[in-house]
């Protein structure tokens, strides 16, 4: 069995890094060494996948019960007992939950066995009970939901990898979205974290070039600062306040009186999900959509220096006009602004003034790639290349087919590239940013988004300052004009 890792830099200038991949040969030998390991590991799949199927069949049964026997039904379905939720999490949850998240919405890009077992992660997950949602408020609010709030639904109308979310009302009559994090979660995920060695042993070998310290601690440091929901209000707090009163895209505000460490709550948001707007809106609906969000990722992280490190269908609510709600903001990367500059300078050699010497030296430079390593100038540009192709022209279709071909390079599904997993690495500050590659673009292919993608990025990037190319570039030019002007008369610094 044989597996292998790759680079690839994004359109965006994005390093991205596959941790894995499995290609099935008949002439290979099995199985692998670290037998208990690997147990270990095809046990917890197989408990995460009877225990989605579990479910799964506990709701094909309701759509024949009576209405006594569906509340008869669900509650003997729902976790009852803290401990019982601990050892589903252990599963289903944890950092196997996110890695489900990352990947499982993908095409073609995986083989589909193991797309579906990720999906299996966090499909069918069943709903914490109504009691253990309460305890956990009761315990980090101070007294029960039905007490702490005006109004309480105890039914969640949403799940997120480490929580649940349910509407409520607070005393002072506002509507407000409560996120409540599963007991128990935070011990799944540092356990999955502390042994992520086991995850990334043998990568070293795989890829010579990787130093893989840095990024199983760039990991564990990320999604550790997840459990922590008052880091996640802080994160929010910075995205509402940099777009506030912005034409198309909106953040939640927080609200601050009712978050703690393991309880979230921000105004309550409205708007259609991403299946509804992928099947039922019009192609014109979902260009803009696809626009919206685009413009979001990559003026956060090239003007702001912040990236929002979970594009996930689930984290988006949609209304007509490119109008879009940017939700969860948990897992968010800060960047300075030299790191920054690294990826301007490989923007600037592949994208605005092509040169292969000074893309490869660029990419020397930033940690990317090391000096001497066994591929030619040209090879760099035909690998990395392909995360630029939908920029390097005006106007393009992010369509399945280019986010599929994607994950397909990220995981070495279309051919080997044996010198950049010979000379390639991943400076540690740009590990989470292979969330582009990886859930951007395969949320955008999704929408089979057609836009002057090339135009748009570069009145994005503020070294080129490019002007207005679309309707909502247009809008977002005018608000920034109103901010500059009004931050100006205050005295106060002029928005980018």
């Amino acid at each position: 069995m044989r597996r292998s890792t790759a680079l690839a830099v994004t359109a965006t200038g994005v390093i991205g890094i596959a941790l894995w991949r499995r290609r099935r040969q008949a002439t290979e030998a099995a199985p692998v060494l670290h037998t208990s390991r690997v147990a270990r590991n095809a046990h917890l799949a197989g408990v995460g996948t009877k225990a989605g199927a579990s479910y799964a069949m506990h709701r094909a049964r309701r759509v024949f019960a009576s209405a006594p026997r569906r509340v008869e039904l669900d509650a003997r379905q729902q976790l009852r007992t803290a401990e019982q939720v601990a050892a589903a999490l252990g599963n289903m949850k944890g950092a196997l939950m996110k890695v489900g998240q990352m990947l499982s919405y993908l095409d073609e890009g995986l083989p589909e066995p193991l797309r579906l077992a990720l999906a299996q992660l966090q499909q069918d997950a069943p709903p914490m009970s109504a009691e253990l949602a309460a305890g956990v408020v009761e315990q980090e609010l101070g007294a029960p939901p039905d007490r702490v709030f005006l109004e309480w639904d105890p039914v969640p109308i949403a799940a997120a990898s480490i929580g649940q979310v349910h509407r409520a009302i607070t005393p002072e009559g506002r509507a407000v979205a409560v996120k409540v994090q599963y007991p128990g979660v935070d011990e799944a995920i540092r356990a999955d974290l502390d042994n992520a060695g086991l995850f990334f042993a043998g990568l070293g070998r795989m890829f010579p070039g990787l130093d893989t310290g840095p990024v199983v601690e760039e990991v564990r440091v990320r999604l550790k600062e997840e459990l922590d929901y008052r880091l996640e209000a802080e994160n929010q707090r910075f995205f509402a306040a940099a777009y506030d009163g912005h034409p198309f895209i909106h953040v939640p505000a927080v609200v601050d009186d009712y978050c703690t460490g393991r309880v979230f709550t921000s105004e309550l948001a409205e708007g259609a999900r991403f299946d509804e707007l992928r099947t039922s809106w019009t192609q014109e609906e979902r260009n803009l959509a696809a626009e919206a969000i685009f413009r979001f990722v990559i003026r956060s992280l090239y003007r702001l220096h912040a990236f929002n490190g979970d594009p996930h269908p689930g984290n988006y609510l949609f209304r007509p006009g490119g109008r879009v709600t940017f939700l969860d903001f948990g897992l968010v990367k800060r960047f300075s602004p030299g790191e920054v500059r690294v990826l301007q300078r490989l923007i600037e050699t592949i994208v605005i003034e092509p040169d292969p010497v000074a893309f490869r030296a660029a990419l020397e430079e930033g940690g990317f790639l090391h000096q001497g390593a066994p591929i030619t100038d040209d090879e760099v540009v035909e690998y990395f290349g392909h995360f630029y192709h939908f920029v390097l022209d005006d106007r393009g279709t992010l369509g399945e087919e280019y986010a599929s071909h994607t994950a397909r390079r990220l995981f070495q599904l279309d051919g080997g590239h044996p010198g950049i997993q010979q000379g390639g690495n991943v400076p540690p500050a740009y590990v989470i940013l292979q969330r582009i590659n990886l859930g951007l673009y395969a949320v955008l292919g999704q929408l089979n988004a057609t836009a002057p993608w090339r135009s748009i990025s570069e009145q994005l990037w503020p070294w080129v300052d490019g002007p207005p190319s679309t309707s909502l570039g247009e809008e977002e030019a005018a608000w920034l004009a109103s901010r500059a002007s009004a931050r100006g008369n205050a005295g106060g610094q002029t928005v980018r």
